[in-house]
């Protein structure tokens, strides 16, 4: 939002591609007991005995998923490691591995690379994930990263989305539509300053919503509480597209319908205040806003005195008979067919939009 402060910097060209991998990953060491090989040689070596191996990819490209204009280079580095960890979380797996490849236009620098990358170390310090290999090459313009996370789980726990049943339980973790009103708030603030460059950004008040957006949190934490609990998740998806086309893809995939209780749906008074100043509906940013990263699980209903206990997990709706489609039940108890109009990464015209 301000205009950064001038620092020397160093043209890649000037080290070269070696030169940066070298200087990206110095300091590095492997946490995890199946990292065997790392960096270093022409491919990782991984070894996870008798377990299931899983792996996920996404790829991030600026003016398509963020916006350098309000998006610091640590945070975003930080950033795409949280939405691929939470891919391996969402299969109730524990993510051990990532390889980071990126596309660098000539605008970036080596210190402005090391930023990013400093995100992405920190990530994995705190979830103890090895970065394991990579690729970086050259881009037109602007930037693009593209990270791969690799992971574990036991032959016996591995949830898919196929796997809900009628009567089931849905429950989400954390607070839902905080992420998507972070991004207006950045958007707004962009604005301002496009048009009053000498006017500060006014997020003083607004912490909690920009960190959502900005520095979200992959829920590792709650894949150990329910396995404290010997809770398998009869089916899962991380909400990285909005409660209401992720919730689709489990009822679909499972071949179920379901039930989402409007005042039973978590969204913090942040987002609450927040939605009001924009004008729109909170409970339509909790379903159609997306970049939320938390989980949405279907469990046995038996389970619901024990889920009740853990704090930051709500039950929000129930698995129906797949004839009683998708809806969201009212305060004032009238059903509204849930559609999806999260993020849509190609609408009629191949432009992408973020609705």
């Amino acid at each position: 939002m301000t205009k950064p402060e001038k620092s020397t910097s160093t043209p890649i060209g000037a080290i070269g591609e070696f030169g940066l991998i070298d200087r990206l990953t110095e300091g590095l060491y492997d946490a995890s007991d199946s990292t065997i090989k790392g960096i270093g040689d022409d491919a990782a070596v991984l070894d996870h005995a008798d377990r299931r191996t899983l792996v996920s990819t996404d790829m991030l490209i600026e003016g398509i998923h963020f916006d350098l204009a309000y998006t610091p280079l640590k945070h975003l580095g930080y950033k795409a490691v949280m939405v691929n960890l939470s891919d391996i979380y969402a299969m109730n797996g524990m993510a051990e591995q990532i390889t980071v490849s990126l596309a660098l236009s000539n605008r970036f620098s080596v210190e402005a690379v090391e930023e990013l990358y400093s995100g992405i170390k920190l990530a994995c310090d705190q979830y103890q994930v090895d970065i394991v290999g990579g690729d970086t090459t050259s881009s037109m313009q602007g930037l693009v990263i593209s990270i791969t996370a690799m992971g574990s789980a036991a032959r016996d726990q591995v949830v898919l989305r196929s796997g809900a049943q009628e009567g089931d339980l849905l429950c989400v973790s954390g607070d839902l539509g905080a992420a998507y009103l972070g991004l207006q708030l950045l958007e707004r603030e962009k604005q301002i300053y496009l048009e009053a460059p000498d006017v500060q950004p006014d997020l003083e008040d607004q912490q909690y919503l920009v960190q959502r957006q900005l520095r979200p949190l992959a829920r590792k934490d709650v894949i150990l509480r329910l396995a404290e609990l010997s809770i398998v998740p009869k089916a899962m998806i991380d909400l990285s597209d909005g409660l209401a086309s992720d919730l689709m893809h489990i009822a679909r995939q499972s071949g179920v319908g379901a039930e989402i209780q409007e005042d039973w749906v978590p969204i913090h008074e942040e987002a609450k205040l927040m939605a009001m100043q924009f004008k729109m509906d909170p409970i339509t940013c909790a379903l159609s806003g997306g970049e939320d990263y938390e989980l949405l699980f279907a469990v046995d209903h038996r389970h619901e005195d024990a889920l009740h206990d853990l704090d930051d997990i709500s039950v929000v709706g129930s698995v129906k008979p797949k004839e009683e489609g998708i809806y969201l039940l009212s305060s004032a108890g009238k059903r509204h067919e849930i559609i999806a109009q999260g993020w849509k990464h190609f609408n009629e015209g191949g432009q992408p939009s973020n609705s």
